[in-house]
């Protein structure tokens, strides 16, 4: 297992690319790992490999915690500080929460272990926090909060705007809290790719990595992770299938789950909170006084039991510290390895029971598969014990158990969005809770109540379903609900809600039928389409009536003929063709063809008896042709109600005030630091000789007075004052500085530059050196250069280096506080004038050929073809370069070419912007 983050991240860097390719147009897409306790996010980008964001203290992971303290909102370290002070303003563990009833287990436990909250019924059913007198807040709305700030987590690390993602959840969620993280995610202004269960996005993760292992032969994995909040197995197959997509047929490699176990309950923090009543009953032992009814003091507890919870995975034994729990009192107690799991024996036997279910599921297809852990509560030396006796080997150690949902649905995102293209990989989920539809029907005149199985347990999706309704004549209505869940352990049901999904009431049905009735109809009956898409969420896409009508080959050529020639008909009639007319006319029968029928006649004793019977038996063949009539279908919800638009609206409008106060406290607090920090820098440049000699001592101890006035009112009146004020008196500071700030600046950069342009002086003058060797006059064979060019370099050498000695002269005659005479700009200019000469007498060195001999044909065609070589090199120079862009020796050589030189290549000129590169 790679537990170096770095390493793994190594690890990514190096293969990733290998397996994904981005356009530069692409945007940015993110995952988000949303667990109980942390919040990890995955982003791919254009040009960046898959990576984790990092948060604002540089940590790969972020505690899913949101806190609300005198009017400013901390999400992660900042919250969790602030909950240990406050608890009942930071708010946690909200996984849980999403999509229940106010009268959900969860609840019900969530309101028993933090009691310190203030927890009611909405209108919907659902539970909400009351903050304070003005302020409530939902499930679902603290969860958008976090989502939001995953969001701007990846926007801050990567600079771009972020709108897409994939979201992890667990796979035992049902549809409501499907649909409500959906409804999380768009108030955070999350556009969801896919809502994908976390043990898959591990498969996925590990599936990459092993892409030449895949093969036609299927290999399993067990995926064993045991989070916070619950405990999740999953066995998943691996091997090659053949797809046709695109019209050709390709093999790729295919992830299919068969077999999932879960336990909703059983996890990490349920035994940090047997841990803590471990350690208040040591307490209480000791005579410290009612700690239960401090809720600070019982959020030091659970943060005590978690971090000793921690250590003990490694150590066998350790103290529990807290300083001042309760009265001024310190709290110590020696808490051993062995007594933690004899608080917590019981689970263990839960762990085995979670993969038993998941191998049972699968069929028994994993036998022998290998055993891969994620989560941070599998790290418990009880639970691996437990995985060994239940396995009977030793889990993998192959990849990040913190990080590899996060990467796997990264990578899922990359796979969905637009703009990227991933190495093909099939994913094919398991329906862990199975759906049927439930409808009445008469049989002998009494009604019978009918259950079809729509998705059974273990059904692979995404898939499209469709049951069909054939007896129903007349408007009626089914039900959609929860199949038998008699594989799922009796302490699991009641965490699932209603079994009852929706209603869907069928109308327009006997009109349907009524208009498709005759010999050759026969009725196929009501088709209900449903899609459970990549979310796990089940839709209900169209309802339609279907039936069959056989047809000759004739009648359905005529019927087409006809409809064409009543449309050209209506297109060409007269206003004298009457209606009348246009009825004999179609009275009229249709003649058959005339021509050669006299032959056929005159043929007819001739043609033989055999023919004759085999002319009769030619008769026109049927045809099925299918037709369909959309049903109205209105689907009513039986379970909790998702939220109204006006609900929407309204906790949108309640997170973008709160997303409006943030930033102006950023921006105001941002404008505070700036001007604080300047005003330090600012004092501390003026005592500083370097600084002072550049501008007047009229100008310095303005700066100085003008830095202490702004210090004073910082530290009297003007802490409290709006943004505007603090940029203002910044915009009056720097307006003050900028001069000698400046020319502190221009002195500084002067030498370097002097020195950069004395080595391109130094460059040119050798260049030059060696291209007069390249002339007509010196070198015949090797004409490169013509001497207008040459003396052009020259000139433009002699020019630069006599300004450049002017110049320094000059500046070098003036204070340091007098304005600048010899500049870093325009020493980059002059280095760039001559770095183009030279460049267009190096590129017209690189292009250049020798010229080849003319040999003359029995034909004399020579001179033809120099001619024609000449005109095309001639049109290539008109056409690439314009004079007046070029640098001057090219201007001059265009007026005086000769007809050798004619015939040489013109090099590519460069466009002066770039930088001098050493020759």
């Amino acid at each position: 297992m790679l537990k170096n983050p770095k390493m793994y991240a190594a690890l990514c860097v190096v293969l990733l690319p290998l397996l994904l390719s981005q356009k530069t147009d692409a945007a940015a897409v993110i995952s988000i790992d949303l667990g109980s306790e942390w919040m990890k996010i995955g982003i791919v980008s254009p040009g960046v490999p898959m990576e984790i964001v990092l948060n604002k203290e540089s940590k790969r992971k972020t505690p899913a915690v949101v806190a609300f303290r005198d009017d400013v909102r901390t999400f992660g370290e900042d919250a969790v500080t602030v909950g240990v002070r406050f608890p009942k303003n930071s708010y946690k563990y909200l996984l849980d929460l999403l999509g229940k009833t106010y009268d959900h287990p969860f609840v019900q436990a969530y309101k028993e272990r933090y009691p310190y909250y203030n927890i009611v019924a909405t209108d919907r059913g659902t539970p909400e926090f009351i903050h304070d007198e003005n302020t409530r807040f939902t499930p679902e709305e603290l969860i958008a909060q976090l989502l939001a700030k995953a969001k701007e987590f990846a926007e801050i690390s990567h600079g771009q705007q972020i709108s897409e993602c994939v979201i992890t959840v667990p796979g035992y969620f049902n549809q409501v809290e499907r649909r409500a993280l959906l409804e999380a995610a768009s108030l955070a202004g999350l556009n969801v790719l896919q809502l994908i269960n976390d043990y898959t996005a591990i498969a996925i993760n590990y599936g990459i990595f092993r892409r030449k292992e895949i093969n036609e032969t299927a290999w399993h994995t067990l995926f064993f992770d045991m989070g916070a909040a619950s405990t999740k197995a999953a066995l998943v197959e691996y091997k090659t299938v053949k797809t046709k997509e695109k019209g050709y047929v390709e093999t790729v490699p295919q992830l299919q789950v068969l077999g999932v176990g879960f336990d909703r309950t059983l996890g990490g923090h349920e035994i940090t909170l047997r841990l803590r009543e471990h350690l208040i009953k040591a307490w209480e032992a000791n005579g410290g006084g009612d700690v239960r009814s401090s809720p600070r003091a019982m959020e030091k507890l659970l943060r005590e039991a978690e971090r000793l919870k921690i250590v003990l995975s490694a150590n066998t034994e350790h103290y529990a510290q807290i300083e001042s729990l309760l009265d001024d009192k310190d709290f110590k107690h020696l808490v051993s390895r062995s007594e933690l799991e004899e608080l917590c024996a019981d689970l263990w036997a839960r762990v085995a029971s979670v993969v038993q279910r998941a191998v049972s599921a699968g069929g028994g297809a994993g036998a022998g598969a290998r055993l891969v852990l994620a989560g941070g509560a599998a790290r418990a030396p009880a639970a691996r014990a437990a995985l060994l006796a239940a396995v009977g080997h030793e889990p993998a150690r192959s990849i990040n158990a913190d990080e590899a949902a996060t990467m796997g649905a990264v990578y899922r995102a990359a796979a969905l969005a637009t703009g990227y293209k991933v190495a093909p990989l099939l994913v094919r989920d398991a329906v862990i809770l199975p759906v049927q539809v439930v409808f009445n029907r008469s049989v002998d005149g009494n009604e019978k109540l009918i259950k079809r199985t729509l998705f059974g347990p273990m059904n692979p999706y995404p898939q499209k379903k469709v049951i069909t309704f054939n007896k129903h004549t007349n408007d009626f209505s089914f039900n959609v609900n929860y199949a038998e869940l008699d594989y799922i352990p009796s302490t699991e049901l009641p965490y699932i809600g209603s079994l009852n999904l929706s209603q869907v009431v069928l109308t327009g049905v006997g009109a349907a039928l009524s208009k498709h009735i005759g010999e050759n109809v026969e009725h196929k009956g009501i088709k209900a389409h449903f899609n459970m898409d990549d979310s796990g969420i089940l839709n209900l896409v169209n309802v339609e009536f279907v039936a069959e009508k056989t047809v000759t080959e004739e009648e359905d050529k005529d019927s087409t003929l006809s409809k064409i020639g009543s449309t050209i008909s209506k297109l060409f009639s007269s206003d004298s063709e009457t209606p009348e007319k246009l009825e004999k006319a179609e009275e009229r029968p249709e003649e058959l063809p005339q021509e050669g029928e006299k032959n056929e006649t005159a043929k007819a004793n001739e043609t033989t008896t055999e023919k004759q019977n085999a002319t009769e038996a030619e008769k026109p063949k049927p045809k099925i042709v299918v037709l369909k009539e959309p049903i109205q279908a209105e689907e009513q919800i039986l379970n909790l109600q998702p939220l109204s638009p006006e609900q929407l609206k309204t906790s949108k409008s309640k997170i973008n005030e709160l997303n409006t106060i943030d930033r102006k406290r950023t921006e105001r607090e941002s404008a505070l630091n700036n001007l604080e920090a300047f005003v330090v820098d600012a004092q501390m440049k003026m005592d500083m000789e370097e600084y002072s000699e550049c501008g007047s001592q009229e100008e310095i101890e303005e700066i100085r007075k003008l830095c202490s006035e702004v210090s004073e009112w910082l530290y009297d009146d003007g802490y409290d004052a709006p943004t505007e004020q603090f940029e203002e008196k910044l915009a009056l500071l720097k307006d003050k500085t900028n001069s000698i700030f400046y020319k502190h600046w221009e002195h500084r950069e002067r030498p370097d530059a002097v020195a950069a342009i004395r080595t391109m002086l130094n460059n040119s003058q050798e260049f030059l050196t060696m291209a007069k060797n390249f002339t007509k006059d010196v070198n015949s064979e090797k004409d490169i250069f013509t001497d207008v060019e040459i003396e052009v370099l020259q000139s433009k050498i002699v020019e630069t280096e006599t300004w450049l000695n002017k110049s320094i002269a000059e500046q070098d005659a003036i204070k340091r506080n007098e304005d600048i005479k010899l500049t870093v700009e325009s020493i980059r200019e002059k280095m760039k004038n001559l770095d183009r000469e030279v460049k267009y007498l190096i590129n017209k060195m690189k292009i250049w050929r020798p010229k080849k001999p003319a040999k003359k044909d029995s034909d004399n065609k020579t001179e033809t073809v120099v001619e024609s070589d000449e005109k095309t090199s001639e049109k290539a120079e008109t056409q690439e370069e314009s004079p007046e862009n070029a640098p001057e020796s090219e201007q001059v050589v265009e007026n005086e070419k000769s007809v050798d030189e004619e015939t040489t290549e013109t090099p590519q000129l460069s466009d002066g912007n770039d930088e001098h590169s050493e020759l």
